[in-house]
C-alpha cells in the first residue's frame, strides 16, 4: 500500500485537494478533522486541565486555545503532548482497516507534516501551493484573520518555497479548479505507471 502525505500552508487549498483525492475513490485521514473531533469532546477535559478557560460548553474553543499557545512554544508543546497521541493512535487505525480491506494508495492529510518529521512516515509527498498572492487573498476573507494574525501563524510553518524542494509533487491551485484536478489525476497516474515501487524513483517529482 502506498501511503502520500498531503501538506501545504495556511490558505493554499490542501482541503479542497483533499476532497479530490476523495473524488477519485483515495480514502483520506484528515488530520485536522480528527483533531476538530477530539476537541469536540475526547481531548476537552484534558485541554481544559493544562488551558482553563479554553472550553466552553465542553468542547474547545479553537480563537481561545489559538490566543494561548501560538506565540507560546511551551503552550504549544504541551498541547501537542496530549492531542499529538491521539490523532498518532486515529491515523494508525485508519491504515490498519486501510491494510486489510486490501486498499492499494491512502492519503494522509497533515497540515504541518514537515514541521513534526511526518514526512518520514509517508511513501510520498503531495505538496499543496499557490502564489503568495492568492494565498493572502484568500486568507483574508477568513473571519477574525488580521495580517498580524497570519504572520503569527506562518512563522510556525515551514516556508513554500521550502516544502517545494522537499516534496515529490505539486497541486498549483491557484488557476483554478480544473487544472488542480487534472493535476491530482496526474499525481495518480504516475503512482500507478511506478508499479513496483513503494515509493517513487530516486529524484522522481511532478511540479
Amino acid at each position: 500500500m502506498v501511503v502520500l502525505g498531503l501538506t501545504g500552508s495556511i490558505g493554499m487549498g490542501k482541503s479542497t485537494t483533499a476532497a479530490m483525492f476523495r473524488a477519485e475513490g483515495v480514502p483520506v485521514h484528515d488530520s485536522d478533522a480528527t483533531v476538530h473531533e477530539l476537541y469536540n469532546g475526547p481531548a476537552a477535559a484534558a485541554i481544559e486541565a493544562a488551558f482553563p478557560g479554553v472550553v466552553v460548553n465542553g468542547e474547545v474553543d479553537r480563537r481561545r486555545l489559538g490566543a494561548l499557545v501560538l506565540e507560546d512554544d511551551a503552550a504549544l508543546r504541551r498541547l501537542e503532548t496530549i492531542v499529538h497521541p491521539l490523532v498518532f493512535a486515529s491515523r494508525d487505525a485508519f491504515l490498519a482497516k486501510a491494510r486489510r480491506s486490501g486498499v492499494r494508495l491512502v492519503v494522509l492529510d497533515v497540515p504541518l507534516l514537515f514541521e513534526t518529521g511526518g514526512e518520514k512516515n509517508v511513501d510520498a509527498v503531495v505538496l499543496v501551493s499557490a502564489p503568495e498572492s492568492v494565498q493572502k487573498a484568500r486568507v483574508g476573507r477568513r473571519r477574525g484573520m488580521t495580517p498580524e494574525w497570519l504572520a503569527v501563524i506562518l512563522a510556525k510553518q515551514t516556508p513554500d518555497a521550502e516544502k517545494r524542494a522537499r516534496s515529490h509533487f505539486i497541486i498549483d491551485t491557484g488557476h483554478g479548479l480544473e487544472i488542480a484536478r487534472r493535476q491530482v489525476r496526474g499525481v495518480l497516474r504516475a503512482l500507478a505507471g511506478a508499479s513496483g515501487h513503494a515509493r517513487p524513483p530516486e529524484g522522481y517529482r511532478l511540479d
